[in-house]
């Protein structure tokens, strides 16, 4: 018998400065069954990759205070974790796919949650693979 895909077995980090908003992510990626972190800035982000292995999936606001962006963020979970995928959203940046790192998606605000957990069942059915 194949065994079925466990999301539970790998994680999404929701990074976003607004509360509300991260509540609401958070929600979504818990409704697409994974394991949820969440962090307001890069610099926690960046604590939350080293501490929790299973973050397969990085899910990141582009405007936030603090030391980096989350297109900075972006690029460097690309360079020091290469197997986490890329999630960007904002409201208010255009963002091309220049800006972006390698395999990145990029959903405007607001995203639908629809698309948000359907992006996070096919990232899920490739960690499978």
């Amino acid at each position: 018998m194949a065994q079925s895909f466990n999301p539970n077995r790998y994680a999404v980090l929701v990074v976003e400065d607004d509360a509300l908003v991260r509540a609401e992510a958070v929600d979504l990626c818990e409704e697409a069954g994974f394991t949820t972190y969440e962090a307001k800035n890069a610099d926690q982000a960046i604590r939350m990759l080293e501490r929790h292995s299973d973050i397969r999936v990085l899910f990141t606001d582009v405007e936030m205070p603090g030391t980096m962006d989350g297109l900075k963020l972006a690029h460097a979970v690309r360079d020091r974790w290469p197997p986490v995928t890329i999630m960007v959203t904002s409201g208010r940046v255009q963002v091309g796919k220049d800006d972006m790192p390698e395999n990145g998606l990029f959903f405007a605000k607001p995203y639908p949650p629809r698309g948000i957990i359907k992006a996070l069942n096919d990232i899920a059915a490739q960690i499978q693979s």
